[in-house]
């Protein structure tokens, strides 16, 4: 994995494969590019050079200083390293740095342009040279440390013949005006854990279905959870059985990889706040009876998005520590077709003792997690966070990049302010009366979905349903990653094409947050 690491050596001496500045777009009427501070010493040593500086033989090769663009010049000795880099920062800020999320895509583009290198040094404007302050600092190492490692993120893949694709960078020296300061270190090893476990989130969604099924997942999942020196216990199908855990039975019916439910937990002492996650762990979706059309069932493999989150995020937890009590449920199971799937008019006892009449089995994320949601509100938690690739009409209301999130008002309005915080962007979405009360049934105490609405308002359906679930006291919030969990297009900024992460920064900046109440 590619490693960070602080200096503050005078770029222009740094002995590193590319030197990375940064350029602002600049406003006004002409072409002009802005150099960003930092990058003053790099300058410096250009000034001599044909061609009028820096600047203008940037601006010559096509640098416009748009957001996350990179343009590579040769030094020519002018600097110790052989290539300088320009990545954009797009206009410049009014204050003193750019935007966090700026430098996360600055740095994450530079790290994929550049990838084939041994090392290479960011010189960003992370905090006022001037008079930096620690909170700035802080703020501008994660956001550069985070969008390297994200940046340079591959997935192995499964190539019997080696591939053209270059390695990702092995080392990123992240320049700040002191490499010694605490909080800067901190930062850089929070960057660090994040980086590496969104990583793993990501290997876990891009890995080819066949060879993660729930048993599998499972296995790795507590082989992980077990190795970070967390609490981990696993379900099988007897003993899902044995205790009740009918939804999360029916969808694995189906399948001949039976169904998991593993629980992980942290509990440090003296913790006074409880936080439980769960997240929806569906290996592959086919939607079972009610089947999903051929055309791109292949990304279905990514509907055990949420799990991988909320067990990453667990890892995450383990490294650094917060003083917060942590307990995660990723329910495990394959939506399959065959002669012992569970079916439309099926009548299905819950975990919760609550019967369910299944109307679609293709919603079946819904009646894992209602299961799981149930368990984990057993522990007693002040917070539940729930993660899932529940409906496609997220991606319908809100797109690919913002994720839906319902249930407590106030626990949405500070998982929307962590998304803004984070670059993992969330939308409050209401939970309407009507919308339940379509889901009544004639049979049993709920419908899994709204039969009158057909697909109208499926978010809210999905989230309406999940409330059911949560015990009476409980602050909770259903963050729907349809969406963002998987990118299919071409790289971006620190997004790769396949599994983004999505949300276990968002999650962790949480967790902090309730630790420090």
């Amino acid at each position: 994995m590619t490693s960070l690491t602080l200096v503050d050596t005078d770029p222009a001496e740094l002995a590193v494969d590319a030197v990375v500045i940064g350029v602002y777009a600049h406003e006004g009427g002409d072409a002009k590019l802005l150099l960003a501070p930092g990058g003053e010493a790099v300058a410096a040593a250009f000034t001599d050079r044909p061609g009028g500086g820096l600047a203008e033989t940037l601006r010559m090769l096509g640098a416009t200083g748009a957001l996350g663009e990179v343009t590579k010049l040769a030094a020519f000795g002018a600097v110790k390293a052989p290539l300088v880099a320009a990545v954009g920062l797009g206009p410049e800020p009014a204050g003193a740095v750019p935007a966090a999320e700026s430098l996360r895509r600055a740095a994450g583009a530079a790290a994929r342009a550049l990838a084939g290198s041994a090392s290479i040094a960011l010189v960003l404007p992370l905090a006022d040279r001037d008079a930096p302050a620690d909170a700035e600092l802080v703020a501008g190492v994660r956001a550069a440390g985070e969008g390297a490692l994200l940046g340079a993120y591959r997935f192995a893949g499964y190539r019997s013949k080696p591939s053209a694709t270059r390695d990702p960078v092995r080392r990123v020296l992240v320049h700040v005006p002191d490499a010694g300061s605490r909080a800067g270190r901190a930062a850089l090893k929070r960057s660090t854990v994040l980086g590496g476990v969104v990583a793993r989130t990501r290997d876990w969604i891009n890995t080819a279905p066949n060879e993660l099924r729930p048993p599998q997942f499972a296995d790795q999942v507590a082989a992980a959870a077990t190795e970070a020196s967390l609490e981990v216990s696993v379900l099988d199908e007897k003993a899902l059985a044995k205790q009740g855990y009918g939804g999360i039975l029916a969808v694995g019916l189906g399948s001949a990889a039976a169904p998991r439910l593993v629980r992980i937990a942290y509990e440090p002492a003296g913790a006074t706040r409880r936080v439980a996650l769960v997240g929806k762990g569906i290996t592959f979706d086919t939607g079972g009876v009610s089947i999903k059309p051929t055309a791109g069932m292949w990304e279905m493999k990514s509907d055990m998005s949420g799990a991988a989150a909320v067990v990453a995020t667990m890892l995450a937890v383990a490294q650094l520590k917060p003083k917060v009590a942590v307990v995660a449920y990723a329910p495990m199971a394959e939506n399959m077709v065959s002669g012992s799937a569970y079916r439309p008019g099926d009548v299905v006892r819950m975990y919760n003792g609550e019967q369910v009449e299944v109307l679609n089995t293709d919603a079946e994320g819904r009646m894992i997690l209602g299961d799981a949601i149930a368990r984990a509100c057993e522990d007693e938690p002040d917070y539940l966070f729930e993660v899932s690739t529940l409906t496609g009409g997220q991606v319908i209301a809100l797109g690919k990049r913002i994720a839906g999130v319902m249930g407590t008002p106030e626990l949405c309005e500070r998982v929307r302010d962590a998304g803004e915080r984070t670059g993992e962007p969330a939308w409050p979405m209401p939970l309407p009366e009507d919308v339940r009360k379509g889901m009544d049934s004639d049979v049993a105490d709920i419908s899994q979905v709204n039969s009158s609405m057909d697909r109208a308002g499926h978010m809210l359906q999905g989230g309406i349903f999940l409330s059911e679930f949560v015990a009476e006291g409980v602050q909770w919030a259903h963050i729907d990653i349809a969406g963002p969990s998987y990118h299919s297009g071409e790289p971006f900024g620190y997004w790769a094409k396949g599994g983004t992460g999505v949300p276990v920064r968002t999650l962790f900046e949480l967790i902090e947050e309730i630790a420090a109440e």
